[in-house]
């Protein structure tokens, strides 16, 4: 019996790289990698009674069948599938991801479990929960998760670039910006934590029915001081888009979705990307749903995208003085903001989550930095109306006074013209 085959679930299972360390060292030199033993199939069941009756009448009927029962499927890739099931013990609709059967070799599985145990530890309200792991009765990997039920940022990006009147209206800037702060807690404790998402983008931001907000898709995802990498590894995609293989996440070579990627990623320097390469994904996303254009839009490559991530500087005035044609106009604070994120030398970025929260709390209160004359005028009128509301009467003073000037200059200049 060669040595993988005595492996099982419990070796892949453990804490740390030894799982992983085992599966290596189980594999002959140079001989690919092999399938597992398929772990034992368990039908998972119910274990709460069902209640009938009322008052003294009542009675608890026990019953076995199947605790999560399939709806519809969410979302499928290479290696697994999200499938929104009905949780019958807790009467609720949840989302359970499981591996597919193809996907049953040990890096595979290693990668999988990497996944459930970065998600598991990271609690926070803009991080999905894992509510329950397990083994299916076709022997297929799973984890229970919160369903969270609502649209992808990319989603709303897509209709807000439509027209819609009813997204427009939703949507405006300050939700934008209170939904981009939801995502930068959530990549703020996740970096407290020790752990890079590598993937932020729209298609992984959902915003549920009541407003709540949820950065998804933790599949790639690493520990920054981490040795092993396992999403380095062949080439491949991961995930569904309609917008090509430049908005899908890659594995491999590239790490993460080009579309999005760090200039750090697009290079391949997988081991110098870490929380500021993030942020500029982070700020990428965020450029997008003010300006509702990817900033490289006009490329039609993966090629070109990865060219354009590396070398492409953004003009920030571009954006200033258009728009979109589904908006009338945009907040130039928050395009400069946004471009601020977007340099190529991660020393040029902002330091932390935290202080670009900062900053946006700032420009949410009118208290933007002066970039250019539109930001610098509503400056001055924010900080006007601020000193209306603690000096009024210096405020009144000071107006009658402007307005007392400009009629006496209006009156002098008329006497000059009749004279």
């Amino acid at each position: 019996m060669t040595p993988l085959a005595t492996m099982n679930a419990a070796t892949l299972l453990a804490p740390g790289d030894a799982g992983l360390a085992l599966a290596k060292t189980a594999l002959p030199t140079g001989a690919p990698v092999s399938s597992l033993p398929p772990p034992s199939a368990v039908l998972r069941t119910t274990v709460l009674p069902r209640v009938e009756g009322e008052g003294a009448e009542v009675r608890l009927v026990t019953e076995e069948k199947s605790r999560y029962e399939p709806i519809k499927t969410l979302g499928a890739g290479g290696m697994g599938e999200v499938v929104l099931v009905h949780d019958q013990d807790i009467a609720r609709k949840v989302a359970v991801k499981r591996l597919l059967p193809e996907a049953s070799d040990p890096v595979m599985l290693a990668r999988f479990v990497d996944e459930i145990r970065t998600v598991g530890r990271l609690e926070h309200p803009n991080i999905v929960p894992i509510h329950d792991v397990g083994v299916d009765e076709l022997g297929r990997y799973f984890f229970v998760m919160k369903y969270v039920e609502g649209e992808t940022l990319e989603t709303i990006i897509q209709r807000l670039a439509d027209g819609d009147p009813a997204y427009h209206r939703k949507y405006t800037f300050e939700r934008r910006v209170e939904i981009f702060i939801a995502v930068l807690s959530a990549l703020a404790y996740a970096h407290a934590n020790g752990v890079v998402h590598r993937d932020v983008k729209p298609a992984n931001v959902m915003v549920g029915r009541y407003g709540e907000v949820v950065l998804m898709d933790w599949g790639i995802a690493k520990p920054i001081t981490a040795e092993r990498d396992l999403a380095r590894g062949t080439d491949a995609t991961l995930g569904e888009s309609d917008r090509g293989r430049m908005f899908m996440t890659h594995v491999g070579a590239l790490v993460g979705t080009p579309a999005y990627m760090s200039p750090e990623q697009a290079r391949g320097e997988v081991d110098k990307v870490d929380t500021r390469s993030d942020l500029y994904s982070a700020s990428v996303l965020f450029h997008e749903f003010v300006t509702l254009r990817h900033y490289l839009a006009d490329k039609q490559t993966l090629g070109d995208i990865l060219s354009g991530v590396m070398d492409h500087e953004i003009d920030p005035r571009t954006y200033v003085h258009s728009c979109h044609r589904s908006q009338e106009g945009h907040p130039p604070e928050l395009v400069y903001f946004a471009v601020g994120g977007l340099a190529k030398d991660p020393e040029r970025r902002y330091p932390s989550a935290a202080r670009m929260i900062e900053l946006l709390q700032k420009i949410l209160e009118g208290r933007m930095d002066v970039s250019c004359s539109r930001t610098m005028t509503k400056r001055f009128l924010r900080e006007a109306a601020r000193t209306v509301d603690t000096h009024p009467r210096l405020m009144l003073g000071a107006l009658v006074g402007t307005f007392l000037t400009v009629i006496l200059a209006f009156v002098q200049l008329v006497w000059m013209i009749v004279t």
